[in-house]
């Protein structure tokens, strides 16, 4: 049947680092050769809008009330993205004109938290262009807590796509059994983990998550190169000093249902990834094994999600 067929784009691109205009602008023109070549659905790396915090490890991110690190958090703050403002609205749009939908990894400067702090969100916009979920990453890893605030289980939500369940996790909390069991939950059958850009990250959980789930997996990263950093970037002297050529080497790939790869980790070429889904394998695969419905056992364990987006002053109505 033509709704259980889905064809996807693995965006594999470089941000234009920390420029929020410059980087829109790549996304749409990715968004409609993605089109042009008939995918229904488009995949962006983590933090790709406008970029990853590479300087950090780079710049001795740990020193406390360094003018360095507030200079370029600053810099960071103004390049991201606060959605409630409209920041997404033309790429919403290219949605809705081209019928494909979107998963994108932003920066966030949410004005529900103050406006402020910074969220690695994952958004996914439909093919009618309206943004259905924004998933901000529950938990940092190492350095990105220097400069990300942690999320809530507000965004730990699916979405109906032709005959498929899609739902997403940022980098590292795709390692995080429940998050994934939440996912699994609401029937997700198609996973998209979205990563920074590197096949140590992608190699082994892609396949790991399509066994577990009996799920196709895709892995999405970002490139960044030494010549990736624009000459405006505050402290650039600094960031390049220390910083190898290849930051970023991609890495993105697509595992089916039994674990097996379709696409094997890409490196170091940008540009888009191509295939075409077939529902009915994920119906074979769950014939004997189901990880939330025939093999699992909710009468022993089951899963608790607070899906409330938090925040920290709630007014009474007035």
């Amino acid at each position: 049947m033509k709704n259980e067929l889905l064809t996807v784009a693995l965006a594999q691109i470089s941000p234009v680092w920390l420029n929020k205009d410059a980087t829109i602008k790549k996304i749409e023109s990715y968004i409609l050769e993605a089109s042009s070549k008939k995918a229904e659905l488009i995949v962006f790396g983590e933090t790709l809008l406008p970029g990853y915090p590479f300087w950090i490890s780079l710049t001795d991110g740990v020193q406390f009330n360094s003018t360095v690190q507030k200079e370029l958090h600053a810099h960071y703050a103004q390049n991201a993205i606060i959605i409630e403002n409209g920041d997404l609205e033309s790429i919403c749009d290219l949605a809705k004109e081209n019928e494909i939908a979107v998963y994108l990894g932003i920066i966030e400067r949410p004005i529900d938290r103050g406006g402020h702090s910074l969220y690695a969100s994952l958004v996914y916009i439909n093919q009618q262009g309206q943004i259905k979920s924004v998933h901000r990453k529950l938990q940092p890893t190492y350095e990105e807590r220097l400069t990300w605030a942690p999320g809530d289980g507000n965004g730990l939500r699916v979405h109906a796509l032709k005959a498929f369940t899609v739902g997403g996790l940022n980098c590292w909390e795709n390692w995080m059994p429940l998050p994934r069991v939440s996912l699994y939950g609401q029937g997700e059958n198609l996973h998209v983990a979205v990563w920074p850009g590197s096949d140590y990250n992608t190699r082994d959980i892609t396949r790991f998550i399509a066994r577990e789930s009996r799920s196709y997996v895709i892995s999405v990263s970002s490139l960044m190169r030494k010549e990736d950093f624009p000459s405006t970037t505050p402290h650039l002297d600094k960031i390049l000093k220390k910083a190898p050529d290849i930051l970023g080497n991609g890495g993105s790939c697509i595992a089916g249902p039994d674990g097996e790869w379709i696409i094997e980790p890409v490196l170091n070429t940008e540009g888009l990834l191509i295939h075409t889904l077939n529902y009915n394998r994920v119906l074979e695969e769950r014939q004997n094994f189901d990880a939330v419905g025939h093999y699992s056992r909710p009468d022993v364990t089951q899963l608790s999600v607070n899906r409330e987006r938090q925040s920290t002053v709630w007014f009474d109505k007035e």
